[in-house]
Parts: C-alpha cells; sequence; structure tokens
C-alpha cells in the first residue's frame, strides 16, 4: 500500500472540510474571493467544520468520522487487512453521506418533512454544493478505492482502483446523473407534482406520435438521409477504389470538411442559394422570369442540407470495407466465368452488407441528432431536435414536454445505437485471413461507373459550391440584394481599432469566438486524457463491472447533442451541483460528449502495443503510473494527438447541446453565428463561419503533418475516427 497516497487524501479531504468553503459561492464565483469578506462564519462561506460547530448543521457530523477513520490505515504497524477495513468504513461514510446530503437539500431546503422535523428548518436559498464538498467526495471516493486495492482488486494497484473509481464516478455524475434527471423531470406537472399521469398526457399527444407528428417527421428524415447518403456514399468508394476517374482525390478532401465545418453551415449556405433571396433564384427570376419560392423551407431542403453533411460520414465508413475486401474472392468468382457484374453483386455487395448497414444506421442516428440545419431550414417541418429547443427557449416555456420529448428522442438514438452494435458484433464477414494476398481488383463496369459518376458528380458540384458561398458570401454587402464587395462584414464581427497607445478589439464576434477558443483548448487535453484512460483501462486491465463500465462510456455516442443539453440543464440548474451557465458546465458537456472518439483511438493503439512491454515495465519495477508516462503514451503518440485535434474541433463547432448551457458571460462561436444567420444577417454569419473554417484547416494540417511522421495516412486516420 502506498502510505503517502492515503496522507495525501487525508490531507486534501481535511482541507476541503475544515478549510474551503462547503457550499457553492454565487456572484462573481469562487475565484472572485470577494467571498473572503464574510469567510469563516458566514453560512454562505463557511468551511464545513464550522457550519457543523458554529452553525449546528449536525448532519455534517458523519464527515468527521469518515475523515478520522482512515487515520489510523496510515500506521506502520497496522497491517494492510486492518487498514483496508478502517478505509473502506470511513470512505464509504463519507461518501454516502454527501450522497445523502445532497438528496435531502434542494433549492427550497430539505426534500422530505421528516428531515426538516429532525434538523429544524433551513432559511433562505440553499445553496449547491461547493469546492469543500468536491474535495471531500474525492479523498473518500479515493479511500475506498485504496482500500479494495489492499485487498488485491486489480491485482492490488492503488493506482489503478482509483483511475477506475475516478472514472465510474465521473461517467456517472456527468452521464447517467443528467439523463435520471430528465426522466424524473418528465413525471413532473405544471404544479411541480410527480405524478404518472404528467408524463402520459404529453407523451400520448397525436402531435408526437400521429401522422404528421414530430416523431413521423423525424424518422421520415432519418431514413431518407441514411438512404440517399449510403448511396452517394457507395457510389463515391467504389469510384475511388474501382476506378480510374480523375478527381477521385477530391472526394477525400471533401470527406474531411464536414469534420471542421459548424454542422449548419450547409445550411446556411443552402439558404444563400436556393432562398428567395438566394443567387440560384435571383438568376431564375432574371433570366426566365421564375419566381422564387420557399420550397428550400421544409423537408426537402433539411434532406438535402443533411445529404450533403453526413454523405463523408457514411462514406468513410464504406471506403475503408471496401477496401478491406480481399482481391482474391472476386478472382475466384472470375475464374469460375462470371463476369463483372455477376461478381459485383453476388460477391463484392454482399460482402459490403455489414459496411452499409453499419453506414445507414451511423447516417441516420447523426440525423436524429443534427439540430442546426433543421433550425435553418425546418420551416413547418418539426423535428424532436428543434422541438425540444423552442420547448425550453419559446413561448411553451415547458420543461416537462421537452423532457418527454428529449426521452423520445434518446430512445429512438439508443435502439439505432444498439441494433448497430449487435450487427457489428455478429458479423461474420471475413475476408482478410493474416496471409499475403497479392490479387487484383476488378475494375468498375463502365456502365456501372457512369451511374456512379452521374449520382455523385452533382454532389460534388454541389458541395464545392457550398463552400464557395460560405467563403465568398462574407464578402457581398447584402446577399440577395446588394452584391458590392466590401469587407465590413469581417470588420463588424472581428474589428480592431487603435486607440491611444493600444489595441482595442470592437468586433462583435471577439467576445464568443475568444471564449469558444478558450473553452477549446481547456477541454481538448482534458477529453483526450479522460478518454485515453479509459481506453487504456479497458484495454490492459479486469476487474469487475468492466463490460458495463465500457457501454456506459461508448453510451455518450448515441445521446443525441440537444438531449445533452436539456439533461445538463435540468440536472445542473439547482442543488445539488449549480453550473449553470458557467464555463464549468461547457467544458463537463464537451469532456464528456466527445471522450468517444478518444476512447476509440485510444483502444485502436493500444491494441498495436503489445502487453509485454507493460510486463517488461513490471518487471524492472516500475508501477502502472509510471509504465503508462514512460511506456505507453510515447507508443500512442499518434492517438493522442488525434484525439487532441478531435476534440477541439468539436469544441468549435458544436451547436446542439451548447445553445442551452451558453451565456452572456459564456456565449459561444457557433450559438453567435446560428443567432444572426435566424435574423438574416447571412454577411456577417458567412464571415464568422469561414473564420472558424479557416482555423480547423490549419488544426487538419497541424495534424495531418504530426501524424504524418508515423506514416498514418489522411483516409485512414478519418476511417478510425468516424
Amino acid at each position: 500500500m502506498s502510505r503517502f497516497g492515503v496522507s495525501f487524501w487525508l490531507a486534501a479531504g481535511w482541507l476541503g472540510f475544515a478549510v474551503l468553503p462547503w457550499n457553492a459561492i454565487g456572484g462573481q464565483g469562487f475565484f472572485a474571493f470577494n467571498w473572503l469578506g464574510t469567510y469563516p462564519l458566514d453560512v454562505r462561506s463557511a468551511p464545513g467544520l464550522v457550519q457543523l460547530v458554529h452553525h449546528g448543521r449536525a448532519w455534517l457530523f458523519p464527515l468527521v468520522i469518515a475523515l478520522a477513520l482512515p487515520i489510523a490505515a496510515t500506521a506502520s504497524v497496522v497491517t494492510d487487512r486492518v487498514a483496508s477495513r478502517w478505509l473502506l468504513i470511513g470512505g464509504a461514510t463519507g461518501f454516502a453521506t454527501l450522497v445523502l446530503i445532497a438528496l435531502a437539500i434542494d433549492i427550497r431546503g430539505w426534500t422530505s418533512p421528516a428531515l426538516e422535523s429532525i434538523f429544524g428548518e433551513l432559511r433562505g436559498r440553499q445553496p449547491g454544493l461547493g469546492y469543500g464538498a468536491l474535495v471531500v467526495a474525492a479523498a473518500t471516493l479515493m479511500f475506498i478505492c485504496h482500500g479494495l486495492a489492499l485487498r488485491g482488486y486489480v491485482k492490488g494497484d492503488a493506482f489503478v482502483a482509483g483511475a477506475i473509481g475516478a472514472s465510474v464516478a465521473l461517467v456517472g455524475l456527468f452521464t447517467l446523473y443528467p439523463i435520471g434527471r430528465l426522466l424524473l423531470r418528465a413525471f413532473v406537472d405544471a404544479d411541480g407534482n410527480a405524478s404518472w399521469s404528467a408524463l402520459t398526457s404529453r407523451i400520448a399527444l397525436s402531435r408526437i406520435w400521429g401522422h404528421g407528428g414530430v416523431v413521423w417527421n423525424t424518422l421520415q428524415l432519418g431514413v431518407l438521409t441514411a438512404t440517399s447518403a449510403t448511396l452517394l456514399a457507395l457510389g463515391f468508394a467504389l469510384i475511388v477504389t474501382r476506378t480510374r476517374l480523375p478527381g477521385r482525390r477530391l472526394v477525400n478532401t471533401l470527406a474531411v470538411l464536414p469534420m471542421i465545418t459548424p454542422p449548419f453551415v450547409i445550411g446556411l449556405a443552402l439558404i444563400m442559394l436556393f432562398g428567395r433571396s438566394g443567387a440560384i433564384n435571383a438568376v431564375l427570376e432574371t433570366l426566365f422570369n421564375v419566381h422564387p419560392t420557399r420550397w428550400i423551407y421544409g423537408l426537402p431542403g433539411v434532406w438535402l442540407a443533411q445529404t450533403l453533411a453526413l454523405t463523408p460520414v457514411a462514406y468513410l465508413v464504406l471506403v475503408g470495407v471496401v477496401d478491406g475486401i480481399s482481391p482474391s474472392f472476386e478472382e475466384a468468382a472470375q475464374t469460375l466465368r462470371a463476369s463483372r457484374y455477376q461478381t459485383l453483386f453476388t460477391v463484392t455487395l454482399p460482402l459490403l452488407t455489414p459496411g452499409l448497414v453499419n453506414a445507414f444506421l451511423i447516417v441516420f442516428i447523426e440525423s436524429l441528432a443534427d439540430f442546426g440545419n433543421p433550425l435553418l431550414l425546418g420551416g413547418n417541418l418539426e423535428v424532436l431536435s428543434v422541438a425540444i429547443y423552442f420547448a425550453i427557449v419559446g413561448v411553451q416555456q415547458d420543461p416537462g414536454r421537452a423532457a418527454v420529448l428529449a426521452l423520445v428522442l434518446l430512445g429512438l438514438s439508443l435502439a439505432l445505437f444498439l441494433i448497430q452494435r449487435r450487427l457489428v458484433a455478429r458479423r461474420s464477414y471475413v475476408t482478410l485471413s493474416g496471409k499475403g494476398d497479392g490479387g487484383r481488383r476488378i475494375a468498375l463496369p463502365r456502365a456501372l461507373t457512369a451511374i456512379a459518376a452521374g449520382l455523385t458528380l452533382p454532389w460534388v458540384v454541389l458541395a464545392v459550391v457550398v463552400y464557395a458561398m460560405i467563403l465568398s458570401g462574407g464578402f457581398f454587402e447584402k446577399w440577395g440584394l446588394n452584391h458590392a464587395l466590401t469587407l465590413r462584414h469581417y470588420v463588424t464581427a472581428f474589428g480592431i481599432e487603435h486607440a491611444g497607445s493600444a489595441w482595442r478589439m470592437t468586433g462583435g464576434a471577439w467576445s464568443s469566438f475568444l471564449t469558444t477558443l478558450g473553452i477549446a483548448i481547456v477541454s481538448a487535453p482534458m477529453t483526450a486524457t479522460f478518454g485515453l484512460l479509459i481506453a487504456y483501462l479497458l484495454n490492459r486491465h479486469r476487474f469487475s463491472g468492466k463490460a458495463a463500465f465500457e457501454f456506459v462510456t461508448m453510451l455518450s455516442f448515441a445521446v443525441p447533442g440537444t438531449v445533452v443539453g436539456i439533461a445538463y440543464i435540468i440536472a445542473f440548474n439547482a442543488p445539488p451541483i449549480e453550473l449553470a451557465y458557467t464555463g464549468i458546465i461547457l467544458v463537463a458537456c464537451f469532456v464528456f460528449r466527445d471522450m468517444t472518439t478518444s476512447l476509440r483511438a485510444g483502444l485502436a493503439a493500444l491494441s498495436q502495443v503489445d502487453p509485454c512491454l507493460d510486463d517488461a515495465s513490471a518487471t524492472m519495477r516500475a508501477g502502472s503510473l509510471v509504465t503508462l508516462r514512460r511506456v505507453v503514451v510515447p507508443l500512442i503518440r499518434p492517438a493522442i494527438v488525434a484525439a487532441l485535434i478531435v476534440s477541439f474541433i468539436s469544441a468549435m463547432t458544436s451547436i446542439s447541446a451548447v445553445i442551452f448551457l451558453t451565456s452572456p458571460r459564456f456565449d459561444m462561436a457557433t450559438v453567435n453565428i446560428v443567432g444572426r444567420a435566424e435574423v438574416g444577417e447571412y454577411g456577417y454569419a458567412s464571415a464568422y463561419a469561414s473564420v472558424l473554417i479557416v482555423l480547423m484547416m490549419v488544426a487538419v494540417l497541424a495534424i495531418r503533418a504530426i501524424v504524418g511522421q508515423r506514416r498514418l495516412t489522411a483516409r485512414a486516420w478519418l476511417a478510425d475516427v468516424a
């Protein structure tokens, strides 16, 4: 046992209980230090020990016992068996006490009349738990982990036990807890009372389930988008791998763009092209006297936008599957005198079945989660993601309805996610045996090449035009009305003035841009570190509950951003944990939404690192932390860099979750762009989006330059990320 580790957490626990403020500090926050004027006797800033002794809050007394018992475990004369007993009892007592306190006290005081009769009335607004409670919770959790390690859990490795305990606690707090609060909120009626009828009355509405209802619209859009995107992606994959048509490499470039582009930019560009004042409508009206219509607003527009945005996602899935088909199967079919058409339809396409189904389901899930394009182009088409948003911020102001709609959307996404995982897990379309394979792939027949090119070429042209519109739209005075060239929108967004001896940022976009950049810089390393740590635990260690823990960590991929946003607002807008409209909640949202990418990259990289290297390090008496730092991390550096860049890009371009979590103090770039686009300021929105796209391109070039040192091709990297 590491006596130093126990001593460290003992010191931290007593620091949190006796020195740090127990409750959350309101106003300007903890780091403004305004609370020092009333510290330590004022109940709002008092430590837990002062609240217990001076303010008579007896329910904190079990924490004294919890922090006192582990002291005996630090004595050198105590055996590991006895020390583990003290640590487990003390840690369990403290952690359980904190959980009970969190459940027993809310913004109005005691949640149970029985508790109020025992401990007395709590006057005034009850704040959430603060840094003191957080440190004590961490200390008691580590007591439990050290105690389990002493009893042989994970081979007695205290670091691994602590990492598992911390990971489980954080995933539970920021993934399961918000979803649980969302579920409970669906049972609360307009008067704040819990009842079964509150759920049934909301979920049984014909507006949700009937023909033309929100669920019907969402599923219809998902099926259409998944079908069109998968067919287009199949055409691209076959053209790239089975033909010699010029411009094949352009597809790989276009596959990168949706990753570095805010998800609603496609919709913005389509409005600039096909809106009532759009460029194409203006040309048609001028040349052919065709009056513009609003066809782009509704199902056709959203379908087109999602097809453009999600076809590259399906392509990244399918191109690897097509590349992975062994040429020997096709050669065997041709040896049996099968024509190229027969070989394609009886050998190649059946072997592509898992990839096609996988691509279809992934695009379906992404379509359900899309928020920006339906918001800009939806018109009278109401889908679940947008309906949830307007249930919160619209005239309805009905969090209960938003919770029910979010649960419906979550149920659909989880069902598709489970189907996708089940199909991938059960596939048996093995074509690579590990033996040498020098065969040649059959070329796509000319007729099919022409059909594939005819389907995909319009997509390529439209995709190029869409991005050209975004990059150029900020240089026109008033889109659709006055096409005079100007830099006014860039100056309005990112203007800088020289006043006296100092430079001053006058642009309206600077605040949200710098906030987004700062949040991304903070969250990206945390996301990469957390995801890769979980990958290391899952790949290198065995522990009880591992399968369930892995499923929960992968669950964040299936939870739409809109559901995450509404769940975080419901969970963290009131005690016991108040984080709403702070920078912390934005960082937490990005870390636990995007950790799946880092986790998958880490698992893929660790599968290539022989565990014998870990054993050799252990033979040299290096602990798990030293082995991880000196052996494992250097060998998975490409995965680390990829995780950092993808996490950074995601934080810079996310919209669906953060639109619920922003505030005037923490405004985000994507929310700012959508707000300007909704009121018709397309020049400003295009200028802002162009700056983000250029910034993301620089990030992608950096990752390609760094990862290229390990000879990892861009397409292979993108396929791994997808």
